[in-house]
């Protein structure tokens, strides 16, 4: 056999393939999905003797930049707003990369066909390089960067965090509930396919222009593994299309997939591009217009639209709200002032912003300071420590601490949007229609009179602010870790001034009682709830109380 002879090589591999005879095989992945008539093609015809020279000479230009970087002061001239989100950023973003390697053996056990099979084990592969490649970008900041405070415990910080639980929730979804849901249609067919594009390449374009250059020969390095990822799950999910029986789950996780994706991956990487940068300049494109070229143009209409010639039914009406969301109901700016005014409990810096990006912001997005300006000058003044409470428990700034999403985490910041149910005994808060519906209809045993066993559910302390309803703030930051060496000083400051005197610890947080929007709402009459949540939702934006409600 030539060795130039992929295809040959490729259907060698499909020889070591078999399937015992003489047991009974164990499901141990399950998945309400049919492959009966599945065809079993792989348009990409992977193989590893093509594959490993390649990720070698990527791997070598990764940890060169690196040692480039270090020789090259990188490090002085990075700004420092953009560094603090990154310890957010880079917290989360190595767990859903190994929980997609995690995912792989659910597909491979769940999809009758060796040829994707292959194509699977070497996507395992690629996602176990991605984290460690990450992890080893972040340990070079932490051992470079003026302040490590944050990168060094960003492991155990980021799943016991207001923030980063959002991220953990977000990768644990490739790899529970339906197999196929998890780690084909959530995690390949949206995830990967649609949210890359800014995840990887709009979000490093930011890094550059704030003088980290490291981020960008990083994540464009992992993103170049992208399209036999798209590859593997655009194979699985025309498998599923021969069978009339997958239709109807199909429809249902696109719904699913495609609202969890954009109510994270647009908080978190919005956030980080449009308030973690300094750069300010007018022709720079902002988070709303990357999202319109690299999700909406490129994706929703160049692979989701001709889905529908298979006469697979689009969440059109999901993607349009999603813009909806990004465009006028502020959703990104919503989130960054959630993020920051629980700055004291994350472990990382917020900068205040300034009136150069007030202009930008302006610019960018029209009416931006009369609903957002205000709030971020009153969290200026208050980032000086002077003997006020810290934001999110001053009276005089008008901003209503928001109820969680029970199935995205992220809070219900569009206030008109929330939806309260009681489901499975307790009263839960919902973003959205489709935050509720995902809950309360798709991750049932039953679905549309069908059986689905497989699916999972959404249990578990979803609602971060329980964990600690009823205790002292202080003691709340020093049970989560987010304390310097000294034992006093806070990790988190709301700017970025390092002179110890300015600095705020453990002292100037005691006396404030951190309290759970959900025990409250619980803990209501039918009658108080009802109340309260008709004034909750006329609310905002910017989280403030509605004209005419009770101080």
């Amino acid at each position: 056999m030539s060795r130039a002879s992929i295809t040959k090589a490729h259907d060698k591999i499909q020889e070591l393939s078999w399937e015992p005879t003489y047991v009974s095989p164990i499901e141990k992945f399950s998945t309400d999905y049919t492959f009966e008539k599945a065809p079993k093609k792989d348009p990409l015809k992977q193989v590893l003797r093509s594959y490993f020279p390649m990720e070698e000479e990527k791997d070598n230009r990764v940890f060169g930049a690196m040692d480039g970087a270090i020789r090259g002061n990188m490090f002085r001239q990075v700004q420092e707003r953009w560094m603090e989100w990154q310890k957010l950023f880079l917290s989360i973003i190595p767990f859903p990369e190994i929980s997609a390697a995690r995912a792989m053996p659910l597909t491979i056990g769940s999809v009758p066909n060796p040829e994707v099979h292959n194509g699977l084990a070497i996507q395992m592969i690629d996602e176990v390089r991605h984290s460690t490649i990450q992890m080893n970008l972040k340990r070079l900041y932490m051992n470079h960067y003026i302040d490590p405070a944050g990168f060094d415990i960003t492991e155990k910080a980021f799943q016991n965090c207001y923030a980063g639980t959002i991220g953990r929730q977000f990768g644990e979804g490739f790899i529970t509930g339906d197999a196929i849901t998890a780690a084909n249609i959530y995690l390949t067919i949206v995830a990967e396919t649609a949210f890359t594009n800014v995840l990887f390449v709009a979000m490093p374009a930011e890094a550059a222009a704030n003088g980290d250059y490291l981020l960008p020969t990083v994540f464009h390095s992992v993103q170049s593994d992208e399209s036999r990822h798209i590859s593997n799950g655009y194979s699985i999910i025309l498998m599923a299309l021969a069978d009339e029986r997958n239709r109807e789950l199909l429809e249902r996780d696109l719904r699913y997939a495609w609202w969890n994706n954009h109510a994270v991956v647009d908080a978190a990487i919005g956030t980080f591009i449009e308030y973690g940068t300094k750069d300010r300049r007018k022709d720079r494109e902002s988070y709303a217009e990357a999202w319109r070229r690299w999700i909406y143009d490129d994706y929703y209409r160049s692979y989701l639209l001709p889905l529908e010639k298979y006469g697979l039914t689009i969440p059109h009406d999901l993607i349009e709200e999603s813009w909806n969301r990004i465009w006028n109901k502020g959703y990104i700016h919503e989130v960054a002032q959630f993020f920051s005014t629980g700055w004291c409990l994350n472990y990382w810096r917020i900068d205040p912003m300034d009136d150069k990006d007030f202009e930008w912001f302006e610019f960018k997005y029209p009416g931006w300071y009369e609903k957002y300006g205000k709030w971020w000058e009153r969290y200026a003044d208050l980032s000086k420590k002077n003997g006020h409470a810290p934001i999110v428990f001053d009276g005089d700034t008008d901003y209503v601490y928001p109820h969680r999403c029970w199935t995205c985490m992220v809070p219900a910041l569009i206030r008109e949007d929330m939806v309260v149910d009681e489901v499975d005994g307790q009263v839960r808060t919902y973003c959205s229609e489709t935050c509720h519906w995902t809950d309360a209809v798709a991750f049932r045993g039953e679905y549309k009179g069908r059986q689905t066993p497989s699916m999972g559910r959404l249990t578990g302390h979803r609602e971060w602010e329980s964990m600690y309803h009823g205790q002292d703030l202080a003691e709340v930051i020093k049970d989560l870790g987010y304390v310097r060496d000294d034992g006093n000083t806070l990790i988190p400051q709301p700017h970025l001034d390092l002179d110890p005197k300015k600095m705020w610890t453990l002292d100037n947080m005691k006396g404030y009682t951190l309290n759970s929007p959900n025990v409250l709402l619980n803990a209501m009459s039918p009658e108080e709830r009802a109340a309260h949540v008709a004034e909750y939702k006329r609310g905002g934006p910017a989280g403030r109380k509605p004209t005419g409600a009770a101080a």
